[in-house]
């Protein structure tokens, strides 16, 4: 079941961003196999985590750009155009702190009502950890670089910038227990 679930969501991601946002698939792809190196710590929910890794940024397809936040984008078009599992759905809405993000766009009650984060730290933490130690065009990285690189690619003053500088103390607390997780675990 985990592997369907992985591969169609493979096939619905490279459908909506391998054509038209390569790099953002590219993304998409490495943070997916950042998922695959992790799945030992989250058992039955590794296939999760790898689907959401896979299309935690679909929402940027530019068929799908309905509200220009990607988050809230991606989880309606596989919500509504797949009837994905609520939690899959959940976890692409709430990625990385896109709470604090729906804030500084006038969208958190929207997002917040709409798609309520999981309350599954462990889960939510490994995807955080996925997307924040991955480079735009898929290779790795620290969580730090990344959070750098995109304040230097956004803007600092820009929404996305303002959102990061108030997200990256989370980021790096949920990078460092995933980090800790996997250190504390068996070879």
């Amino acid at each position: 079941m985990a592997d369907q679930l992985t591969e169609w969501a493979t096939r619905v991601a490279e459908t909506e961003l391998s054509a038209a946002l390569p790099r953002r698939w590219a993304h998409s792809l490495g943070v997916a196999e950042r998922a695959v190196g992790i799945r030992r710590l989250l058992g039955a929910d590794a296939g999760l985590l790898a689907a959401a890794a896979t299309l935690h940024d679909v929402g940027y397809a530019p068929r799908l750009a309905v509200t220009g936040f990607h988050p809230l984008d991606g989880a309606r078009f596989l919500r509504d155009g797949h009837g994905a599992d609520e939690r899959l759905v959940r976890l692409v809405a709430n990625h990385s702190f896109a709470l604090l993000e729906a804030e500084e766009r006038g969208l958190r009650d929207e997002l917040a009502s709409e798609f309520p984060l999981l309350k599954e730290p462990l889960l939510v933490d490994a995807l955080v950890h996925c997307d924040m130690t991955t480079t735009p065009d898929g290779g790795r990285t620290s969580a730090r670089e990344r959070i750098t690189e995109i304040i230097n690619r956004y803007g600092a003053d820009s929404v996305v910038g303002r959102f990061i500088r108030r997200a990256a103390p989370e980021i790096l607390a949920s990078v460092r227990r995933i980090e800790a997780a996997l250190a504390a675990q068996p070879r």
